[in-house]
């Protein structure tokens, strides 16, 4: 009987396998503790098969796999995808989003085969067995800069967003110092009662129900959209303060917009254009999410999790489509890049938009601790490569890295720009770069040479994220040396598809 090692540790569960260990004398980099980190095996002699996890047998369902991984793809960046419309226009939007949404599926079809001809369920195993430590341990790092970097800007967008949303449904006095218009007060409790209890979960499958539940929250942002489309004439009226009044009173402006920009265009390139393009590169970023995910899908096969992967990049593709499309159509070239914020140019106490603002916080909160689970998994495999699962652990890791997403919060914001520098460094890499040179050197030779075509596709695949690597980089270095604000705005959405750190925010004031 052949062994085939995958690399993958016994962080998360018990081993039910009994470990028989056979080296791949060929390959150099096969883990020399291979009885410790072996996870499946191919069929025995007599027929059988054993269970195919050691940590466990999947036990989630094809839907609540599919919630998963919609939630984890879908950023509060869909906020600002019709501004990308408003610079593109719609049928080169829809092209770019078509080309992004087939390429990411073609990744995850990558990761998927690569994994399947070494057994292994983890993405820094995977790089451990294309490349040995240095493989495993740029994975480990990537996974970890990048969710922790999603995670703060999460995190930030609760702290600068919730407090608005309270005053301006209680309409309360901004100049009022209560505890619960102090953002750096919410985000800890949000932490500590919503977060962190899901993040304990000992499996991922079981946040489908708040996966499922956070999808539902986009939803209605996508219906509040196509409903306001029907409702918000073209030019609209603006509102303005009445400086007299009290800070909640309103009045429409005498001005009334210029209706010669109510026209939608097809294609359109302008200066900002070429800012969409590594935008819309990352908009289906899950990578570090696709293996734990299989990991514990039901009955799992390659087949299987890349029909998972294809009906969760659909359905983003489609919502991302539709509320690009009827945010654009509702103010043509003046939409803004945070799409809430040009709603409150009309009426900032519009109990819809309100709502609206609260499911998206809802969505992004949910979103935290789905992202949290590949950190924490990274830190194991590179930290604890050779430890069962311990709950002490377990629950120490969640802890620590929420308190110092929470500091950095509270105390150094500023630090979202370098994680948008390192977001520019880290998905290409995940997305791109990682599965294709995972692939080229994990598959045989003598199955797929250099020469054949799947591995010159892969080659490709890798070329392309490193030109998207550079063109990011570049343009956030620009911004950067002139003092331009497109940077946060690049920066943010290659942590995860944020156009801003401040989505949505309103002045209430």
């Amino acid at each position: 009987m052949n062994i085939l090692s995958n690399g993958k540790s016994h962080d998360f569960g018990d081993d039910t396998s009994v470990p028989v260990k056979t080296q791949l004398d060929e390959d150099p980099y096969d883990d020399p503790d291979g009885a410790l980190e072996s996870a499946e095996f191919l069929p025995s002699g007599d027929g059988k098969k054993a269970t195919r996890f050691t940590d466990f047998e999947g036990k989630t369902s094809f839907g609540m796999s599919v919630f998963n991984l919609g939630n984890a793809i879908m950023g509060s960046g869909i906020l600002g995808l019709a501004y990308a419309m408003a610079n593109t226009g719609i049928l080169l939007f829809l092209f770019l989003l078509t080309a992004v949404a087939a390429l990411s599926c073609y990744s995850i079809h990558l990761l998927l085969k690569a994994s399947g001809v070494v057994g292994i369920r983890a993405y820094e195993q995977l790089g451990y067995r294309a490349f040995g430590t240095p493989g495993k341990m740029a994975a480990g790092i990537a996974i970890t800069l990048q969710n922790i970097g999603a995670m703060s800007s999460y995190l930030y967008i609760v702290k600068s967003e919730l407090p608005l949303v309270i005053q301006a449904f209680l309409k309360a006095d901004p100049n009022l110092d209560l505890w619960y218009l102090n953002g750096n007060y919410l985000v800890i409790m949000v932490s500590a009662g919503i977060i962190l209890p899901l993040a304990l979960m000992k499996q991922l499958g079981y946040l489908g129900y708040t996966s499922g539940f956070s999808l539902t929250c986009m939803v209605f942002f996508l219906s509040a959209v196509t409903y306001k489309k029907f409702q918000i004439p073209c030019p609209f009226e603006e509102f303005s303060s009445n400086g007299t009044s009290t800070h909640h009173a309103v009045n429409v402006s005498d001005v009334v917009m210029d209706d010669s920009h109510c026209t939608p265009q097809m294609i359109t390139i302008n200066s900002q254009t070429a800012y969409t393009i590594p935008i819309l590169a990352f908009a289906f970023v899950c990578h570090p999410e696709v293996l734990p995910i299989y990991t514990e899908l039901k009955n799992p096969s390659k087949q299987k999790m890349q029909k998972v992967s294809n009906l969760s990049i659909l359905v983003m593709y489609t919502m991302y489509f539709l509320a690009a499309l009827f945010g654009y159509l509702t103010f043509y070239g003046k939409v803004e890049p945070e799409l809430l914020h040009t709603y409150s140019r009309i009426d900032p106490y519009d109990t819809l938009i309100l709502c609206v603002r609260v499911a998206v916080l809802t969505a992004v909160t949910l979103t935290v601790p789905i992202v949290l689970f590949p950190v924490r998994r990274a830190i194991q495999h590179m930290a604890f490569p050779t430890k069962s699962f311990n709950w002490i652990r377990h629950i120490a890791i969640a802890v620590v890295l929420l308190t110092i997403i929470n500091m950095l919060v509270i105390f150094a914001p500023n630090i979202l720009g370098i994680f948008g520098f390192i977001g520019a460094t880290s998905a290409p890499c995940l997305i791109f770069i990682f599965p294709a040179v995972f692939y080229i050197r994990i598959v045989p030779k003598d199955k797929e040479p250099m020469t054949s075509v799947p591995k010159i596709l892969a080659a490709c695949f890798a070329a392309l994220g490193v030109s998207f690597m550079v063109m990011s980089l570049s343009f956030i270095i620009m911004d950067w040396t002139t003092g331009a604000s497109r940077a946060a705005d690049v920066g943010a959405w290659l942590i995860k598809r944020i156009s801003n750190p401040l989505v949505g925010v309103v002045t209430c004031s």
